[in-house]
C-alpha cells in the first residue's frame, strides 16, 4: 500500500508529520510512504508548483496525504505558477472529481461556534462537492468592453455525465448516513443549474430509499446558519460547494478539526484512489512556530485509511482517539487552549493506545 506524502507549504509539513506519527503508531504492515514536493516549496526547488516527478508519484500511489499549499513569496507569480495551482492540477490530472467534506460538532466544543450552542450541537452534515468542472475549470479570459475597459469572464458549464457522476457519490453517501440528499443550485437563474437539477432528479430514481430535496444556493447559505440540523448530505457544484463547505466549517467553530477527501473513479486493490487534506490551508503566519492544530490532518489520515485502504477499524480508532483527547480538555490554540502541535499529537497518541 503506497501513500504519496505531499506536505507542501506553511504548516503543511508540521501537521502532516503529526498524522504520520499516528500512522506509525498503528503498526500497519505493508505501508510504503513516498515524499514529494508540491506548492511553493516545489516552485522554489523545481520551478513549478506541481513538478512532473510529483505528479508521477501521485499517479503510482494508492492514496495521497496532502498538507497545504500557499506561500506569500509566490504571490506575484503568474497564475499558472502559483502554489495553489498544484492542488487544481492534481484534481484535474488525477480525475479527483468528488470532494467529501464532513462537518460535525464535537461534544463540549459548541461554545466555539458563532451559532448558539443549541443550534451548533445539531450540525452533522457532509458536503459532496463536484471538483473538476464549473467556473474553476471552464473557459476564461479578458476582453475590452465599452469605454475601453477591461472585462474578465469565466464560463460556468456542466455536462449531464459530470452531474450524474457526482450525484451517485452523494446518494451512496446518504445511504450510509441519514438517507437525505439536498441538492444546491440556482436553477431559477442559471441554465447550468437547470441541467444540474434535472439530472439529479433522474439519478434519484435509482435510489428510492433516499429522500431528495432542492434548494437555491442563497437560501442554502441562510439555512446553514439558521437550522443546520436539517442537512444530511449537501450535493452541489464546484463554486457553490467551495463557499458552502467553508461556511459549514465556520459554523462548527474551528477549521483545525475538519478533514476532507477528494476521490476519483480509479479503484485500487484496497479501495478508491483519493487525496486527503485538512481544510485549513498553509497558515503562513504561524508556520514553524509549532502552534498548528494537527487534528484535521490526523482526521484526514483516518479518511484515507477508510476510503482508499479499506481500513475502517483503524480509521474509527483514530477518530475515537481525537474525540477522547478533546473530551479530556486538550485544546489546540485555535480552540482557545494552550496545546501546541506536539502536545496535541501526543494526546491523540496516548488515547489511541487505549483503543483496541
Amino acid at each position: 500500500m503506497k501513500i504519496a506524502v505531499l506536505a507542501g507549504d506553511g504548516i503543511g509539513p508540521e501537521v502532516t508529520s503529526a498524522a504520520l506519527c499516528v500512522l506509525d503508531a498503528l503498526n500497519l504492515p505493508d505501508i510504503e510512504l513516498a515524499q514529494g514536493d508540491v506548492g511553493g516549496l516545489a516552485y522554489h526547488r523545481h520551478g513549478h508548483p506541481l513538478p512532473p516527478e510529483t505528479l508521477e508519484l501521485a499517479r503510482s500511489s494508492d492514496a495521497i496525504l496532502f498538507g497545504a499549499v500557499g506561500d506569500p513569496t509566490c504571490d506575484n507569480l503568474a497564475r499558472d505558477l502559483r502554489p495553489e495551482q498544484a492542488i487544481l492540477g492534481l484534481r484535474s490530472a488525477l480525475g479527483l472529481f468528488a470532494n467529501l467534506r464532513p462537518a460535525a460538532g464535537w461534544p463540549g466544543l459548541e461554545s466555539l461556534s458563532p451559532l448558539r450552542p443549541e443550534i451548533a450541537s445539531g450540525i452533522d452534515l457532509l458536503v459532496v462537492r463536484e471538483l473538476t468542472g464549473d467556473v474553476y475549470f471552464g473557459d476564461k479570459g479578458e476582453r475590452i468592453g465599452e469605454n475601453c475597459e477591461r472585462v474578465g469572464w469565466d464560463a460556468m458549464a456542466y455536462g449531464e455525465g459530470e452531474v450524474r457522476r457526482i450525484a451517485h457519490v452523494a446518494f451512496r453517501a446518504a445511504g450510509s448516513r441519514r438517507g437525505k440528499v439536498t441538492s444546491v443550485d440556482k436553477a431559477n437563474v442559471l441554465e447550468t443549474s437547470r441541467i444540474w437539477r434535472e439530472t439529479v432528479i433522474e439519478v434519484a430514481r435509482e435510489y428510492p430509499e433516499i429522500a431528495l430535496d432542492h434548494i437555491y444556493v442563497d437560501n442554502a447559505a441562510m439555512q446553514m446558519v439558521r437550522e443546520p440540523s436539517q442537512f444530511d448530505v449537501v450535493l452541489t457544484g464546484n463554486l457553490f460547494g467551495d463557499i458552502l463547505s467553508d461556511q459549514a466549517s465556520a459554523c462548527v467553530g474551528s477549521i483545525g478539526l475538519l478533514a476532507s477527501a477528494s476521490l476519483g473513479e480509479r479503484q485500487t486493490d484496497y479501495g478508491t484512489f483519493g487525496l486527503y487534506e485538512p481544510i485549513h490551508g498553509s497558515a503562513p503566519d504561524i508556520a514553524g512556530q509549532g502552534r498548528a492544530n494537527p487534528c484535521a490532518a490526523i482526521l484526514s489520515l483516518a479518511m484515507l485509511l477508510r476510503h482508499s485502504l479499506g481500513m475502517e477499524a483503524e480509521a474509527g480508532r483514530i477518530e475515537q482517539a481525537v474525540g477522547q483527547a478533546l473530551a479530556k480538555g486538550v485544546r489546540g490554540m485555535d480552540l482557545g487552549g494552550n496545546a501546541d502541535t506536539e502536545t496535541m499529537t501526543k494526546a491523540v497518541l496516548s488515547e489511541l493506545l487505549t483503543i483496541s
